[in-house]
C-alpha cells in the first residue's frame, strides 16, 4: 500500500522551512484517507476481506503516520459512527495488530523518488528505528521481529534495484509469516513493482495516495513445520485498489 498525501506536494514552501526536508509528514487529507482504508479493510468493503495480523511500514515519516491510521481504522473500538471521517478521538485495541518498521521498504534513494535540493549533505538520512517506533500506536509494535534489511539503501540507488529489492522485501516476509496476512506499508515504487514483479507483461503506471494490490499464494504445510507455497497471484478490482496499469496477467475481482 502508498502512503497517503504528503504535504509537501501542497505546501510548496514547507521544504525549505523544514529540518528534514527529504521526509515530509501527511496532510490531514491523507491522514483521513489512509483512516478510511483501514476501515475498508477491517470491514471488508475493499477486495481485502480478510483479518490482517501484520503491518510492515517504510521508515519514512508519510509511511509511519499512514500506517498509524490504517491500524485505528482497522482496530477502532466501537466504530459504528460512519460520519465520523478522521482518527481523533477514536480508541483502538492494539492487541488485534502487529507493527513493525522495515528498512527494505522505504523509498528509491535516487534524485528519480527524493528531491536532489532536499537530501542531506552527508546522505545521512537519520532513521532511527525507536525514533520510527514512536510514531506509531502504542501497544502494537512487535519488537521480537528483525528487520529483513538492516539498513536503508545508499544513496544513488537504481530504480531496477529498488524494484528487486521490494520484491525480495516482500518473498521474504510472506516466508517469515506464511500462515499470517501482512500489510505492507511502502512508497509508489513498492506497490507498482509488487504487481509487475508477479503478473506477466503487466506494468503499472501511477499509483494513488493509499493505491494498493493484493497478492495472495497457496501455503502447503509439511508435517517437519516446514511449508511449500504456490507463486504469488496479483488481485485487483478495478476502480477500488487506486492503480492504473496496463497488462492481462492479474486476477480481476468482480465483488
Amino acid at each position: 500500500m502508498r502512503h497517503g498525501d504528503r504535504l509537501d506536494n501542497f505546501d510548496l514552501l514547507w521544504a525549505s522551512k523544514a529540518s528534514r526536508p527529504w521526509d515530509p509528514p501527511l496532510t490531514q487529507d491523507g491522514k483521513d484517507r489512509a483512516f478510511a482504508r483501514g476501515r475498508k479493510f477491517r470491514a471488508g468493503r475493499s477486495p481485502v476481506n480478510f483479518p490482517i495480523h501484520r503491518v510492515f511500514v517504510s521508515p519514512f515519516l508519510r509511511c509511519l503516520q499512514t500506517a498509524t491510521e490504517v491500524v485505528h481504522g482497522l482496530c477502532a473500538v466501537n466504530d459504528d459512527d460512519l460520519t465520523v471521517t478522521s482518527s481523533n478521538g477514536i480508541t483502538i485495541d492494539p492487541s488485534k495488530i502487529k507493527v513493525a518498521v522495515e528498512y527494505g521498504l522505504c523509498e528509491m534513494l535516487n534524485a528519480t523518488a527524493v528531491r536532489p535540493e532536499n537530501v542531506p549533505k552527508d546522505y545521512d538520512f537519520g532513521f532511527d528505528i525507536s525514533k520510527c517506533e514512536a510514531v506509531l500506536p502504542a501497544g502494537t509494535i512487535d519488537h521480537s521481529v528483525e528487520p529483513v534489511d538492516k539498513e536503508i539503501p545508499q544513496w544513488g540507488e537504481l530504480p531496477a534495484d529498488a524494484r528487486i529489492r521490494y520484491c525480495s522485501v516482500i518473498k521474504e516476509l510472506a516466508d517469515k509469516y506464511p500462515s499470517e496476512n501482512l500489510l505492507l506499508v511502502t512508497h509508489g515504487e513498492g506497490v507498482g513493482s509488487s504487481v509487475t514483479a508477479f503478473a506477466e507483461n503487466t506494468q503499472v503506471y501511477a499509483a494513488d495516495y493509499c493505491g494498493y494490490s493484493h497478492l495472495s499464494r497457496s501455503v502447503f504445510p509439511a508435517e517437519d513445520e516446514s511449508f511449500t507455497a504456490g507463486p504469488f497471484k496479483v488481485h485487483i478490482k478495478d476502480g477500488e485498489n487506486g492503480l492504473s496499469y496496463c497488462g492481462s496477467s492479474v486476477e480481476r475481482d468482480s465483488t
